[in-house]
């Protein structure tokens, strides 16, 4: 109990180091077993060139600090049911599946089922989803969710704003991003199809032959 408590601790600070001093949007529900929290951003561009962003140039935009092995890390994302929200190491040897596509409605909504960060070592589960709607003066507004929970003797609601935070910053990762446009090479690339994507993401993540 002690040792799985101080796992909690752990994760805790991790995502406190992580978090800065950022300013979380929205913790919409907090529990013992889970929580969810929600953060949204405004940017000026419309839906389709911000799903290409989010969608394609995730390893521009995702913040590096947020990886498990920092500027040398390459993430990728493959935008179809059963895809992989991979990182791999500097070496090829090193690699993460940080979460798996669910649910694909391009320039709307995409969702991802796993656990982030410390939270998949500790077994729990959770749901991230992006939202994406045009507004009235051309731009896109984002709403990022994640809702996670499972078993754990220990109290989550303890660290729901630390994650919120974190969430926050992602976010805030590819807002700025997207600011930066039209100078974004995802207003002008076309969107990668199922196909090109898996491949993509299957040159990203090699096997390692040694196991």
């Amino acid at each position: 109990m002690r040792r799985i408590g101080a796992t909690v601790a752990m994760a805790a600070t991790m995502w406190l180091m992580l978090a800065g001093g950022h300013a979380g949007a929205t913790v919409k529900d907090a529990a013992a077993n889970g929580f969810t929290v929600e953060n949204e951003q405004t940017v000026p561009v419309a839906p389709d060139a911000a799903w290409k962003a989010l969608v394609e140039d995730i390893d521009r935009w995702w913040p590096k600090d947020h990886t498990w092995w920092g500027q040398a890390s390459r993430l990728s994302l493959q935008p179809h049911a059963g895809g992989c929200f991979c990182e791999i190491g500097k070496d090829g040897k090193q690699q993460a599946l940080h979460m798996t596509v669910s649910f694909v409605d391009p320039g709307k909504t995409l969702r991802l089922l796993g656990g982030l960060g410390p939270l998949q070592g500790m077994g729990l589960h959770g749901a991230l989803e992006f939202k994406l709607a045009a507004t009235a003066d051309g731009g896109t507004r984002i709403v990022m969710s994640y809702r996670a929970g499972g078993y754990t003797p220990d109290d989550l609601s303890k660290f729901v704003a630390v994650v919120d935070q974190v969430q926050g910053l992602q976010l805030q990762g590819l807002g700025d991003y997207l600011r930066r446009a039209p100078a974004s090479p995802a207003a002008i690339r076309p969107a990668a199809t199922p196909s090109s994507a898996t491949e993509a993401g299957r040159a990203a993540v090699q096997p390692d032959p040694q196991r």
